[in-house]
């Protein structure tokens, strides 16, 4: 049975915990090295057990501890080769074999991991989709737009880490500057919570059953808001009789950044 756990989701930063019960990843490492192991030992799992750490694009909130961990417990990560061009020095010194490409589709250890490209302001992002036993589940965030790749990329989901950035009123009317808004709501930079319901919609006609709510952003959105706007979506396209599939929103932060005093 494929698990995960996310330890942070937001627009400041972004990494998700997956395992099968046999392999350990990650989706992005955009935290502070100690945070992670933090996070990690709180579930049981070493740091040096990690199989790899998968990166969907070079921006600081998705890679900012993957080099870090990567030289202290020889980790590799994964990353499409644009991609690995636009964050290594970033990055810092990577040992050579742990500088792996990313493929269309790779075999770790019995689960299948799968990457699409997604819609955003980056070299070359990149989404994941994990697959065993007839069961799968995807992380798409960082989506400037659905369009029918990405679609058919998600098709199939049984559980989803889907994007709810910002409300398009909070985003237009907030502090931000001009050329930010701008960006954020193009067709490469981050998805509405509109358009985060209208998508769950159309997934969850063809079969995903639960919808983790994620990258929501601090300035521009609500945990509250992003949960009802997206409910409300999928209520009104409801079909009496069909199984309600079931709606989550991710905690920015999974453990308090301060644990003894120390902060991560």
């Amino acid at each position: 049975m494929i698990s995960f756990q996310s330890f942070l989701s937001s627009s400041s930063g972004n990494c998700t915990f997956i395992t099968n019960g046999t392999v350990n990843l990650l989706v992005d490492c955009g935290a502070g090295g100690q945070y992670v192991c933090e996070c990690m030992r709180r579930l049981g799992v070493l740091p040096a057990d990690l199989a790899g750490i998968f990166i969907t694009h070079e921006h600081k909130d998705h890679i900012a501890g993957a080099g870090i961990l990567s030289r202290k417990f020889n980790i590799p990560i994964y990353a499409t080769p644009k991609t690995w061009d636009a964050m290594e020095n970033s990055l810092g010194v990577i040992a050579p074999q742990n500088k792996r490409i990313t493929e269309s589709k790779m075999l770790i250890k019995g689960l299948v991991v799968s990457s699409f490209p997604i819609p955003h302001d980056a070299a070359q992002p990149v989404g994941y989709s994990f697959e065993q036993d007839g069961e799968k589940f995807t992380i798409a965030t960082d989506l400037g737009h659905v369009n029918d790749g990405l679609i058919e990329a998600l098709l199939g989901s049984h559980a989803v880490i889907i994007e709810a950035n910002h409300d398009v009123d909070m985003l237009k009317n907030g502090r931000y500057p001009y050329y930010l808004k701008k960006r954020i709501l193009g067709d490469k930079g981050h998805l509405s919570n509109e358009h985060c319901g209208e998508l769950c919609v159309q997934l969850a006609q063809n079969g995903t059953r639960s919808f983790w709510l994620g990258h929501l952003s601090a300035e521009n959105n609500r945990p509250d808001l992003a949960y009802q706007t997206v409910s409300n979506i999928l209520q009104n396209t409801f079909v009496k009789g069909n199984v309600e599939p079931v709606l989550n929103i991710l905690p920015r932060y999974w453990i308090d950044q301060s644990t003894n005093g120390r902060r991560f």
